[in-house]
């Protein structure tokens, strides 16, 4: 990969696991050697420098506090391994303390803390050294859910008062959406697209970006041009191939999201309705505020456990929707967010049929 990463951004690496998130994170604080090509950090080249003169901290998913040392001591102990004055040493660790709210809590053992204290008291630790970046991999990882949510929010805060560079791993599309002001995708060690989050999601680079990024995932249905748009062996969507760069006889695929298809009765809600074609009710998924519906574009059509097969669609609609499941229903995609995608190499062709 060659990717730069500006001054007093926040850049979140995303992918499945084994991809190379980790890697390529461990790759630039020193704790893992490039085999080829070289890492500058502020300019300077540290390729061959060791983590302690790189001038970053890193914060791990595994907290590793000192569990004999209290919360002062553990967030003081690089400072006091280096030497400094005590003073500075107090000054440091007040501030750190007061940017991630741990006042009160500096004679506190770990085990009298929970589980987001604890973090954030990992977090003061890497705050105190006044590093040029900061490299965090899936700190909030074992955190139970709703503690995910503030630390989140915890993390966004701390970001935008140190005003520092941080450099974060997850595979919670949550957290890379909502906290970051690049996304930078990977897939097998290479770099797919690096891009804002919502540029990510509205013009996806190619299939896998497409396809990882969003919750619930795009629906893909496989087809080939002809003279008046695309066919499969289900669906029908008239476009002119000439306009959105594609020839009869190519085989693509059609991406749309959830939220981009509706039934045929709430059409009015699409910006630019294709024709309606039939589907069945498969399963549906009550979630609150909003329903998913995974539908059958025909009944003999053998659904995958995941639901997303071919054939397969899912969509989303309102709580109050009354359909059920086995029910027969027709729908329609929004043009204006139908996504094509050439089927040889996975590239995008275009994010709109408008």
């Amino acid at each position: 990969m060659n990717l730069e990463i500006r001054d007093g951004e926040f850049v979140t690496f995303v992918g499945p696991s084994g991809c190379g998130k980790s890697t390529t994170m461990e790759t630039i604080a020193g704790l893992t050697l490039p085999t080829e090509g070289t890492i500058e950090i502020g300019g300077r080249d540290v390729t061959d420098l060791p983590p302690k003169d790189r001038g970053i901290s890193m914060v791990f998913q595994n907290i590793a506090l000192f569990p004999h040392m209290d919360v002062y001591d553990n967030i003081s102990f690089g400072l006091r391994l280096r030497k400094y004055d005590q003073e500075e040493v107090d000054r440091r660790v007040a501030e750190a303390a007061d940017i991630v709210q741990l006042e009160g809590m500096m004679d506190r053992m770990p085990k009298e803390m929970s589980g987001g204290q604890r973090q954030r008291v990992a977090i003061a630790r890497a705050i105190v050294r006044n590093p040029g970046a900061f490299l965090m991999d899936e700190p909030l990882a074992n955190l139970d859910a709703e503690l995910r949510v503030h630390m989140r929010t915890q993390l966004q805060r701390l970001h935008r008062e140190l005003d520092t560079t941080i450099i974060y791993v997850t595979h919670d599309q949550a957290q890379a959406m909502t906290m970051s002001d690049r996304i930078a995708v990977i897939n097998g060690g290479v770099l797919q697209q690096v891009a804002p989050p919502l540029e990510c999601y509205n013009e996806p680079k190619n299939l896998f970006v497409a396809g990882f990024i969003g919750s619930p995932a795009m629906n893909f249905i496989e087809g080939q041009v002809i003279d008046g748009g695309f066919e499969s062996e289900y669906t029908q969507i008239d476009f002119d191939p000439e306009t959105h760069g594609v020839t009869p006889g190519q085989e693509i695929t059609v991406g749309v999201r959830p939220e981009d298809v509706f039934l045929e009765e709430d059409a009015r809600k699409a910006s630019s309705p294709t024709k309606a074609f039939d589907a069945v009710v498969d399963v549906l998924e009550p979630m609150g505020k909003e329903m998913n519906a995974y539908l059958l574009f025909d009944r003999d059509v053998e659904a995958s456990a995941e639901g997303r097969g071919e054939g397969q669609l899912l969509i989303n609609l309102t709580p109050d929707t009354e359909i059920q499941e086995g029910d027969d229903v027709r729908i329609v995609m929004d043009r204006e967010n139908v996504h094509l995608f050439d089927r040889a190499s996975g590239d995008a062709i275009t994010h709109s049929l408008e």
